[in-house]
């Protein structure tokens, strides 16, 4: 077997392990209201400082990969998850949750966002690029299966501390396989990049992390194409990990369905967005990525329209429906959002990938906090998903805008 697949195993894992950290605050939304008696919408606070580091960390980790390499970045933000979490059981006032799970948490799961899928994709394959990225994207699915009702049922059995300490000890895990088997380089295997040549060796920047993110960020940023996925994936982020994500459970909730039942259907969601991510992988190896980015926005606009009137106390056929049509399209748009960037930037596009990313992100945090403030001012989230719906007509819009031109390579920075 060639090392690519065993550095795809391990990058797996830590990005499952991210998942699953980032989706047990959605978990605790409720047990904290009830004990400490803060409000849904200081409690999304939090929530949206976790999403805004989540993705805003992403470029700089990924020049960091640059200079430091991938294992040690990945294996500091696996310990910095550890502490996080765990200290989390000692907090008694709202700046503490804000500091330790949105703050420190963000910043480690950020470090294994999918600019770590970028950085791997592009160093280690040639060949099965788009299908290798969709597999690694689904991890983020993988990670709500394996979490969500894990911790939903700690919660209901033992409260919210022994869910972070089980967070805490799942990021502790992981550190061994990443030293392991997640090497740095091709090089550093003695291969070449899977189905590649010594042409398609990227060789990696040792100086300068801050800067190469910053400048790569700059000339970006001066292109259509970089505004039209960024925006596209802020509208992504806002209606997957924000609104659906961190308030499904609480909406659920709000109408007598019992929180394991509502976190049972996030891990269906997590179930059928692994079939979807990597079914999107393959096509976009095969079909132009921008009418497959139309498509998947425009089918999750249509699927958010039809939830406000799916809950109920009791699971029915039609809730099961949306959430596994709305697992398909979870994150699918990832692979062609990549594979857009991989064309337009080049050698710098895991790190443009960074800030696309971020932009992901950023949208997530807007979301989960609006839909707070939402369901505080108003007593219901309706406002909140027929919003996201509209939201993701107008990013169908803006995928197919995108001009494919093939952009000159740029310089080597330094």
């Amino acid at each position: 077997m060639h090392p690519a697949w065993w550095a795809a195993g391990a990058t797996f894992l830590a990005l499952l392990g991210a998942a699953g950290f980032r989706s047990t605050p959605g978990v605790l939304v409720e047990p904290l209201h009830a004990e400490f008696g803060w409000s849904i919408g200081t409690i999304s606070f939090a929530l949206a400082v976790n999403l805004t580091l989540f993705g805003v960390t992403a470029p700089f980790a990924a020049a960091l990969m640059e200079r430091f390499g991938v294992r040690r970045v990945v294996s500091c933000a696996l310990l910095l998850v550890a502490a996080g979490a765990g200290a989390t059981v000692f907090m008694t006032a709202v700046w503490q949750l804000v500091l330790l799970w949105g703050v420190v948490v963000g910043l480690g799961t950020g470090s294994m966002a999918m600019a770590l899928v970028a950085t791997v994709v592009n160093r280690w394959f040639v060949a099965r690029r788009g299908l290798v990225s969709g597999i690694l994207t689904a991890a983020t699915a993988t990670g709500q299966l394996v979490f969500l009702p894990l911790v939903a049922a700690v919660v209901e059995s033992g409260g919210w501390r022994p869910a972070a300490l089980v967070t805490a000890g799942a990021a502790l895990a992981v550190v061994p396989v990443v030293l392991l088997f997640l090497r740095d380089h091709p090089a550093d295997a003695g291969v070449l990049p899977y189905g590649g040549s010594e042409a398609d060796v990227v060789v990696p920047q040792r100086s300068g992390a801050a800067a190469l993110a910053v400048r790569a960020l700059r000339d970006a940023a001066g292109t259509r194409t970089f505004w039209l996925l960024a925006v596209g994936f802020f509208i992504c982020g806002a209606t997957t990990a924000g609104l659906v994500q961190s308030h499904f459970v609480p909406a659920a909730h709000d109408h007598g369905m019992p929180a394991t039942t509502a976190a049972s259907l996030l891990a269906v969601v997590g179930v059928f967005d692994l079939v979807g991510t990597v079914c999107s992988g393959w096509l976009t190896d095969r079909i132009d990525p921008r009418l497959l980015l139309g498509a998947y926005y425009a089918l999750r606009g249509v699927s958010l329209f039809a939830l406000p009137p799916l809950f109920g106390t009791d699971l029915n056929a039609s809730m099961l429906a949306f959430v596994v049509f709305y697992g398909l399209d979870w994150v699918a748009t990832v692979p062609p959002t990549m594979a857009l960037a991989r064309e337009a930037f080049g050698a710098r596009s895991a790190v443009v990938f960074g800030w696309i990313f971020a932009a992901h992100q950023i949208g997530a945090a807007f979301a989960a906090l609006t839909a707070g403030v939402v369901r505080d001012a108003l007593g219901s989230y309706d406002a909140a998903w027929y919003g996201g719906a509209v939201l993701c007509l107008v990013a169908a819009g803006l995928s197919l805008a995108i001009r494919r031109r093939r952009a000159p390579e740029p310089a080597p920075a330094g």
